[in-house]
Order: structure tokens, then C-alpha cells, then sequence
């Protein structure tokens, strides 16, 4: 036991070692190496825990998604309506990325890499996906909206909040005000949309097109995703 906690231990300070690194100095520059000096072990210590610079990024991504499951799960409760909701779990978010936007920023140039390990869109960041869409799930439990929109919706929410987090790299206001004033108008809108697509008449036309947008999800590829 007492192994294992010194092992974990170790892991958590290269982790947080090397992401100070990259937070400080960049991505790219940054190497296994420095990683190991900073945390003051040897360079094959660091390689056992972390087999390369995108595993400890990987870990991050882990990481990030536990923080946000945690925090998301706290702030929903007693929070009614999708756009309340969306809000909450939308600036849950930022408020974990906002010391890591530099950072952040220079690993949104490997989204259009399919084959990159640290593609957002990517094969290896399947789990991480899966874990960002289950917090979107969890803020529409309990609010009336149809089948098809429930399975429509955190996916749709999930690329939403990637283009958010694009903003909020680049957003030079003061601690990022006009991200999170987009948030609040991006969930209003939503929330909006939702209750009217629940109008019972309008729920007959909507029906059949939220069941095409499904059906054509699946046939290109991203029904195990939604």
C-alpha cells in the first residue's frame, strides 16, 4: 500500500510538473527531460509513469473531465431548465481550462489530425468525448424534451462547447468576460429553441427531422458517439 501511494504520488507530481511546463514554456519545446528535472526525478522515472508528452496531456484530459463531473454535478443541483442548466455546466468548464488557455491553444492545432493521439476528434480521445458528453446528459436529466433530442443534444452541446473554448483562447477580455456573457446568451437561445420544439404544434414537424439528423449521425459514422 504504502508502494502504490508513493507511486501514485510520483505521477501526480511529474503531472503537475509538466503541465506548469507547458503552461510556462509551450507544448513543443517542452521535453521528457525537462519534465523529469522539474519534478526531481530521474528522466526513466518520468518515462515509466508517462510513456510520452501526449500520455501526460491525456492525463489532463482525464483529469479535466473528473473536475468538471465533480463540479457539474454539484452546481446542477436544484437547477431547472435547459438553458439554467447548460449554464451552469458550460462555466463549470471555463472556470477549470482558465489558467490553461496558452496551453490549450496549442493543442487545438492536432483537431485536424485524425491520426494525432491528441485530436480532439481522434480515436485515442474516444473515452475523454464520451465522458464530456455524459456531463451534457446529466444536465438535461429531468427536463421534458423528446427521444430524439436527448440523444441529439449532448452531442450537438459537445461541439458547441469546443467552439466556445476556441473563443475563450482567444478572448483577451478581462478575465474573459465575453466568453462567458456568449455562454449565457448560447444557453438562453438553446433553452429557447428546446421549449419550442416541445410546442405540441410544433412537434409534428420537428419529429421527422430531428429522426433524419439521427439517421444521418449513424450512417456517417458517430452512432456509437451519441
Amino acid at each position: 500500500m504504502t508502494r502504490k501511494s508513493t507511486g501514485e504520488r510520483t505521477k501526480a507530481l511529474i503531472l503537475e510538473k509538466a503541465l506548469g511546463l507547458f503552461r510556462r514554456q509551450g507544448f513543443e519545446v517542452t521535453t521528457m527531460r525537462d519534465v523529469a528535472r522539474a519534478a526531481k526525478v530521474a528522466t526513466g522515472a518520468a518515462y515509466y509513469y508517462f510513456a510520452s508528452k501526449e500520455a501526460i496531456v491525456s492525463a489532463y484530459y482525464e483529469e479535466v473531465q473528473r473536475l468538471h463531473a465533480v463540479k457539474a454535478h454539484e452546481e446542477l443541483a436544484g437547477k431547472e431548465g435547459v438553458g439554467k442548466r447548460l449554464v451552469c455546466v458550460l462555466h463549470s468548464k471555463l472556470e477549470i481550462l482558465k489558467d490553461d488557455r496558452k496551453f490549450l491553444g496549442a493543442l487545438f492545432r492536432y483537431s485536424g489530425e485524425p491520426g494525432h493521439p491528441l485530436s480532439v476528434f481522434g480515436k485515442a480521445t474516444e473515452a475523454q468525448r464520451k465522458q464530456s458528453m455524459e456531463i451534457f446528459r446529466e444536465a438535461l436529466r429531468g427536463v421534458e424534451i423528446s427521444e430524439e433530442l436527448r440523444e441529439l443534444l449532448p452531442w450537438g452541446i459537445w461541439l458547441l462547447h469546443l467552439g466556445v473554448i476556441l473563443y475563450f483562447i482567444h478572448d483577451e477580455s478581462e478575465s474573459q468576460v465575453k466568453t462567458h456573457r456568449l455562454v449565457d446568451c448560447f444557453a438562453d437561445m438553446l433553452g429557447g429553441l428546446v421549449e419550442l420544439t416541445n410546442s405540441v404544434l410544433l412537434r409534428p414537424f420537428v419529429k421527422p427531422f430531428q429522426e433524419k439528423m439521427l439517421e444521418a449521425l449513424r450512417e456517417a459514422g458517430w452512432s456509437k458517439e451519441i
